[in-house]
């Protein structure tokens, strides 16, 4: 997950309710890590083929359609050039164009082959479940959280947030959306409660390299390079950590407008994204959620 967490909750199992959880992130961890020699995804970018748990063969179908409905811009086949780069080591670097175009053919989920739990993909390619597995965590904390029946909760793995019922005050959960131009501040709070909020940005990680550019670690699978986009941070709330975290991700590289887009074509979840130019867009359905507009900001709502 390569994250920090914190969970809390409430009601009279909450201790054991958070023992749980924690145990189901760490056994996640452990099935969809690239780089646990024991998981699942492991052994497919290992041997090119695996028999996985149903619940990774189930995750894996989820990444193929959430790559359809974003024409590729989120696709977990785009793990070779995170390799390439180094993103999620302590030494990235910016490889040669002919180094990421000897790469993309390698690209999209054309390349995943799945039969029951039976997963091969074709030669070079590889996966990576990071822009969908903490999604997908929080999707799982939930439903652990309502088994042992806690009457308020609010989860954040990484910039995935869970909350459900109410502060022990009985008023609504607040959930902060960081300003991406000074990351110790925030440029909102959310009142919300019974939804997933996932926000996804290139400040969240990111290097300059030898050229003095800056890099962010969100690939544009069309080109293998970082994200090009007129958008600081998106942040989608939904009824689906799952779809939460992957479509983040895809409509940070989609920018301003085909996010606006996307969202007025598919629906079934609200938004908001920061742009460069300091304006904050958010759909209709927050306008009374929103509070503690951060100074710098001009707010305003996305057109139906």
């Amino acid at each position: 997950m390569d994250t920090y967490m914190s969970l809390a909750a409430y009601g009279d199992d909450a201790q054991e309710a958070l023992a749980a959880a924690a145990r189901e992130i760490n056994r996640l961890e452990r099935e969809l890590s690239r780089t646990i020699a024991t998981s699942d995804v492991y052994k497919i970018n290992a041997d090119g083929a695996a028999v996985v748990s149903d619940e990774t063969a189930a995750l894996l179908q989820s990444a193929m359609v959430y790559s359809e409905k974003t024409g590729g811009l989120f696709d977990v086949t785009i793990a070779p050039l995170v390799t390439l780069w180094g993103i999620t080591t302590d030494s990235p670097r910016v490889p040669a164009q002919s180094e990421i175009a000897s790469l993309l053919p390698l690209v999209g989920s054309k390349h995943i082959h799945i039969d029951g739990t039976s997963v091969a993909l074709d030669s070079g390619c590889g996966v990576d479940l990071g822009g969908i597995a903490k999604g997908y965590a929080s999707d799982r904390v939930a439903e652990i959280l309502k088994q042992y029946g806690v009457t308020g909760a609010a989860v954040s793995l990484g910039g995935n947030v869970y909350v459900c019922g109410k502060k022990s005050d009985g008023s609504a959960w607040n959930v902060a959306v960081q300003d991406p131009k000074d990351t110790s501040a925030y440029a909102m709070t959310l009142a919300l409660t019974d939804t997933f909020a996932v926000t996804s940005g290139g400040y969240q990680r990111y290097f300059t390299g030898s050229d003095g550019r800056v890099y962010q670690h969100i690939l544009d699978p069309r080109t293998g390079r970082s994200a090009e986009t007129d958008l600081l941070s998106v942040t989608v709330i939904a009824q689906n950590g799952t779809m939460a975290d992957a479509y983040s991700t895809a409509l940070y590289v989609m920018g301003e407008e085909a996010a606006c887009d996307f969202w007025r074509q598919n629906g079934g979840f609200d938004l908001i994204l920061i742009t460069a130019d300091g304006r904050v867009l958010y759909t209709p359905d927050l306008a009374d959620h929103i509070s503690q507009k951060g100074a710098g900001y001009d707010f305003r709502q996305i057109s139906t």
